[in-house]
């Protein structure tokens, strides 16, 4: 039998040697893997950002090119989130590893240029203690030739804290009398919650969609233990005293010649079930032909979608209405209305949306690449959107000036187009079947065609319906947050509240800080005056006091 002979030397210096060298080895190659994460960590979290910002400037540049476009850009946000911290993560992965070896340095990762912190924070100036002695040669004599300042930012918790108004009572020795001076008004009769903590309950629920049974487990965490019925009795409280805005913000809207109108549903708690009821929007908005009216934005509420609620929304106003195709509107159209009738505008954005469904071209390369059944591109859908899509090019270069400048380039520009849109539609009609969905989409057009053209006679009128659409938005995000409505009284105070909290949004103002101060005035606010306390207005007051 033949003797094994070891690989291995039999030496325990020479061992250990080879121990040493093998782990070094298995640190370099671990170092050399983790830089290899690290580097396509890095390299996706790149390529996913220039690929949100072509994104983002395509859609500043040609429009949104799909109804979803909003959608898929926060999608790719969300997913941009995601890769950077990967890559982070994998960095510093890196560096642990790296310090195991000699051989091999961490990979660093170019990270874009970030923004100074906004000048107005406060900074707090955290000196590092000089040495004594220089560290090189333990001299003493040392002379100051300039600093280094690393800027991190820093949030202080929320802190609570509970407000003791005293009010003394004295004791006349000439007359024998006992006064005290008179209890302040608050925006709540016996109200026990503050201004500033009655805006923060309002805004939470309705700008930040966080229904009150969320805040009140995150009050309790926080060693503030307070009920959502409660909290519930203070939103009533808050809602009712800022009635006089909401009614003023109304006058304001209907004072308007030109309004955009639409509706979405929200769900209301039924004896035995969910109902679907309603919340309209009217918006005024005049920064698209350069109005000097500020913008606001009216909600209401109804249990249906009955056609008689627009009518007694706007029972004594009479303009142009942009909207869609909502048959519920026809009574304020009728020739015969009073005080006039109102002037449709149609919008283009429902008019291409029908025909971009039918040529959604990526669409259907993803339904096909995951074997579904894909519906069949038209190429007429295709050329209809591209003749719409020209319209909106003219539309974007003369937004923001003066009607007299946009009337001119639509009758110049526009005109010719609309004549050219309108005759290859009517041709294209007569080669399809009537129940055919281009059909459908092209005759959505050409039976209101009065209310498309309306933009080629007047200068105020926008190409879509969009900005009541943006306004709208709030509610479909705090329907998927609080899922319904409690009663109708609940739909209707979230209509004051998102009208109050959207007028602030259109106006730049920060809704809880306009809140919170005007719940702190209201009381005591003359009546007369109180015009003062809305956004626009109050905006304007804090900028002089600033100046």
């Amino acid at each position: 039998m033949e003797a094994v002979v070891s690989p291995l030397p039999d030496d325990i210096e020479a061992l250990k040697a080879l121990l040493a060298s093998a782990i070094q080895r298995a640190d370099e190659a671990e170092a050399r893997l983790a830089n290899a994460h690290a580097r396509g960590s890095a390299t996706e979290a790149v390529i996913a950002h220039l690929k949100l910002q072509i994104a983002k400037l395509k859609r500043e540049q040609y429009g949104a090119s799909a109804e979803r476009t909003r959608r898929l850009l926060d999608q790719m946000e969300l997913q941009l989130e995601d890769l950077e911290a990967d890559a982070t993560q994998d960095d510093l992965a890196a560096e642990v590893a790296a310090e195991k070896t000699a051989t091999v340095t961490a990979f660093e990762r170019r990270r874009p240029a970030r923004k100074p912190f906004p000048e107005h924070l406060p900074r707090e100036r955290v000196v590092v203690p000089a040495p004594c002695s220089c560290p090189a040669c333990g001299g003493s004599r040392l002379s100051k030739l300039g600093e280094d300042v690393t800027e991190t930012l820093e949030v202080i918790p929320r802190a609570w804290k509970v407000i003791q108004t005293v009010r003394e009572k004295f004791y006349c020795r000439d007359c024998e009398r006992i006064t005290q001076p008179p209890a302040r008004f608050h925006v709540v009769p016996r109200g026990w919650a503050g201004p500033s903590f009655l805006a923060m309950l309002l805004f939470e629920k309705y700008g930040q969609h966080q229904p009150l049974n969320r805040q009140a487990e995150r009050f309790a965490r926080e060693g503030v233990p307070l009920s959502t019925s409660t909290l519930a009795d203070q939103v009533g409280a808050a809602a009712f005293a800022l009635m006089p805005l909401y009614r003023l913000i109304e006058a304001h809207v209907l004072a308007a010649e030109r309004l955009h109108g639409d509706d979405t549903t929200v769900p209301v708690m039924a004896k035995v079930k969910t109902d679907t009821a309603r919340l309209w929007v009217y918006v005024r908005d005049d920064r698209p032909f350069a109005g000097a009216d500020p913008p606001a934005a009216l909600f209401h509420y109804s249990r249906d979608r009955r056609g008689d609620h627009p009518s007694a929304h706007l029972v004594s106003w009479s303009g142009i209405l942009q909207a869609d195709a909502y048959g519920g509107y026809g009574e304020l159209y009728a020739s015969g209305r009073m005080p006039s009738p109102v002037l449709e505008a149609g919008c283009f954005a429902h008019a291409r949306r029908k025909f971009f469904e039918l040529a959604d071209v990526a669409s259907a390369a993803r339904k096909k690449s995951r074997g579904e059944h894909a519906g069949m591109i038209y190429s007429i859908a295709l050329e209809a959107v591209q003749r719409i899509d020209a319209l909106f090019v003219l539309e974007r270069s003369i937004n923001g000036k003066d009607p007299a400048e946009r009337l001119a380039v639509r009758q110049e520009l526009s005109a010719p187009l609309m004549t050219e849109l309108h005759a290859w539609l009517t041709a294209q009609l007569a080669r399809l079947s009537r129940n055919h969905d281009l059909a459908k989409a092209i005759n959505y057009m050409l039976r209101r065609w009065d209310a498309f053209t309306r933009f080629l006679d007047d200068g105020r009128v926008c190409l879509t319906n969009n900005a009541a659409e943006r306004s709208l938005r709030c509610v479909p995000l705090g329907r998927k947050a609080w899922l319904f409505c409690g009663s109708d009284r609940g739909g209707q105070r979230a209509a004051v509240l998102y009208t109050l909290i959207q007028t602030a949004k259109l106006n730049d103002v920060d809704p809880q800080a306009w809140l919170a101060d005007v719940l702190a005035r209201i009381a005591e606010h003359p009546a007369r005056k109180l015009d003062e306390l809305l956004p626009w207005n109050w905006q304007q007051a804090r900028r002089s006091i600033t100046n």
